[in-house]
């Protein structure tokens, strides 16, 4: 299980010793592994994938144990353009260690009226705008996967985990929209207002810069992915209303990151507590369904 970047993941690691404490062993480091994505990359820097935190749970009530890695996608101090994220790595990391699950929170615009900055979106379905990332692992190359993978996306969230998140919402009493379509652009600029006012038009309710291509390359590896989007402005298509900047971003992210937490936190023990094996098993299924092997 995998819980990414979008709420401050240093508070999120404090908050997650403090509740689960003595159970809780974090080991706060730098622990990089080298995939065989790393080989004849153009990158240096993201060659190497950085697992920052790890945290090892142990819930004695369930007698079970409970892997969980935490990554910042966009590196510690966050000095990686969303263009430059390393999404394969990143996700191939995730499944050599053994990940079933990805949780992931999102910072994002909103591009409707009745998603108000500090809600929480369970998005459900995506519109991809980037142009300069590896999408696939089946690219052809051959250090990667061989032949080509034409992955089923007409429901590119994990349904079931998508439930759980909006249940526990609920039971936290927080404002949460239970689906919403969400525009992914290249940036690292925020979008014109012409653009923002496009992407209303086609249909899109939320606009950020990381969910594609890392949801395609989760469905892929056949994991479990959900997204937690909190809204935090209403990008710059909306008049009389202050347009997107890092400021306001990162204002309405201080306000709201204990949202995400708390939703992060309660689904954790709850996901670890249910039976996912159809799931998984159907995932898998539908991976090796939809790559077209070289005939020999």
């Amino acid at each position: 299980m995998k819980s990414s970047a979008g709420a401050d993941v240093v508070s999120l690691l404090q908050v997650v010793t403090a509740v689960y404490s003595p159970w809780v062993h974090a080991h706060l480091s730098g622990i990089y592994i080298c995939t065989h994505l790393s080989k004849n990359s153009g990158c240096r820097l993201e060659l190497l994938v950085e697992l920052v935190w790890t945290i090892l749970t142990s819930w004695k009530e369930e007698q079970k144990n409970m892997w969980i890695r935490l990554t910042a996608r966009h590196g510690r101090h966050h000095t990686i353009m969303p263009t430059n994220v390393n999404f394969r790595a990143n996700i191939w990391a995730l499944k050599e260690e053994g990940c079933t699950h990805i949780l992931v929170t999102t910072a994002c615009g909103s591009l409707r009226e009745e998603i108000q900055p500090g809600d929480v979106v369970m998005i459900d379905q995506f519109i991809d705008r980037t142009i300069k990332r590896h999408n696939t692992f089946y690219d052809g190359c051959y250090s990667n996967l061989p032949g080509v993978c034409h992955i089923p996306m007409a429901e590119p969230f994990c349904t079931k985990t998508r439930e759980v998140l909006m249940e526990i919402a609920k039971k936290h009493g927080i404002k949460c929209h239970s689906k919403g379509t969400m525009i992914t652009i290249e940036g690292p600029r925020f979008s014109s207002r012409a653009e923002s006012l496009m992407f209303r038009n086609w249909g899109a309710d939320v606009v950020n810069m990381t969910t594609v291509p890392e949801v395609v390359l989760a469905r892929e590896t056949g994991i479990c992915y959900a997204s937690i989007a909190m809204a935090t402005d209403y990008d710059c298509w909306k008049e009389h209303e202050e347009a997107v900047s890092v400021d306001k971003v990162l204002k309405t992210l201080k306000e709201n990151a204990n949202k995400a937490t708390s939703i992060l936190l309660t689904a954790i023990p709850q996901i670890g507590s249910m039976d996912w094996t159809e799931t998984l098993h159907n995932m898998k299924c539908t991976v090796q369904c939809s790559v077209m092997l070289p005939k020999h």
